[in-house]
């Protein structure tokens, strides 16, 4: 059970709900804000996920950003997580091997549904053969790619065992195509928003709308990655969904450290003596604001509470 505690908002204005806290230093501190009332914070201690005991399908935090992440990600009162980085900060990863958790381990989930905007890099190759999942494998390859990192975690199994438990995870994530989403209505689903930024705000709202009672939706993007030509960082519907869902407070967003992610060191998950999560909640609160720091003579002034040796991590949009 994460310890809470209470500080006065006299020396850390403007704190919010779901606005991560943390101090460097010979004794770390990490803790995320569950309720503001007045001039006093409720802040909750975060869940160490870089220890091997807290793994979540063999993967554990390689950093503070990665474990933000993992809080958000596992917190079933938490019902819509956005992910920012870049390539290779463990945003899928992190994703899929929470799903895989809550779904196949926790039950709190029947399925993982995945889901992606058809947008090409370079030119496009016409159409493809096959089924709607068969048409959406060639846009899978990072869904392919750490579905083959996930299965790897349990070296004791053996081949047969490797691949029934292959069988397993695929028989339970359903690739979907974004042009069949009007109209459906997802039921106790872990469903995934891959490569966001190329979403327009109306494509993005009628993805996120989907979603029924038990419902989490993560939304997995990089802004500076657009690769549709007529949308900006700033008209991008991973911007627009973060900017409406500042004031809701089952809803969080971290964003990945840079080059932390290639090459994880898999340990055996062990699932079992792990407390079974608490039903998804259906209240509703604040979320972290987002704010630019004020600059002078080209740097970034201190905050207040930096003065004082306390940092806040806020949502970002703009890539680095």
């Amino acid at each position: 059970m994460a310890a809470r505690s209470t500080a006065s908002r006299a020396a850390l204005p403007s704190l919010l709900v779901n606005e991560f806290v943390f101090h460097e230093g010979d004794r770390p501190f990490y803790a995320i804000v569950k309720d503001v009332k007045g001039k006093v914070a409720t802040l909750q201690t975060l869940k160490d996920y870089s220890h091997h005991k807290n793994n979540v399908w063999g993967i554990t935090s390689r950093n503070r950003e990665q474990n933000f992440a993992l809080n958000l990600l596992m917190d079933p009162e938490v019902d819509f997580v956005t992910l920012l980085g870049q390539a290779g900060t463990g945003k899928t990863l992190l994703t899929l091997a929470s799903g895989l958790m809550q779904t196949l381990e926790y039950k709190v989930y029947s399925e993982i549904i995945m889901t992606r905007v058809t947008v090409p890099v370079g030119e496009d190759i016409g159409f493809l053969p096959g089924t709607e999942e068969e048409k959406m494998t060639p846009w899978m390859g990072a869904l392919e790619d750490n579905l083959d990192v996930l299965m790897k975690t349990d070296d004791e199994a053996g081949d047969w065992g490797r691949a029934a438990t292959a069988d397993l995870i695929r028989s339970r994530i359903k690739v979907k195509s974004l042009n069949f989403m009007r109209g459906r209505t997802f039921i106790n689903k872990y469903l995934i928003i891959d490569e966001a930024q190329n979403l327009t705000p109306k494509q993005m709202k009628t993805l996120i709308t989907r979603a029924g009672p038990g419902t989490k939706v993560v939304c997995l993007g990089n802004i500076a990655q657009i690769d549709t030509p007529y949308l900006t960082e700033g008209s991008s519907g991973l911007t627009y969904v973060v900017d409406r869902f500042k004031g809701w407070g089952t809803a969080g967003t971290s964003r990945s450290r840079a080059g932390s992610a290639r090459g994880w060191r898999i340990t055996r998950p062990k699932c079992s003596d792990h407390p079974h999560p608490r039903p998804l909640s259906q209240g509703r609160g604040r979320r972290p604001r987002m704010r630019n720091a004020s600059r002078k003579g080209g740097k970034a002034l201190p905050l207040p509470w930096e003065r004082a040796g306390v940092r806040v991590s806020r949502p970002q949009l703009r890539g680095d």
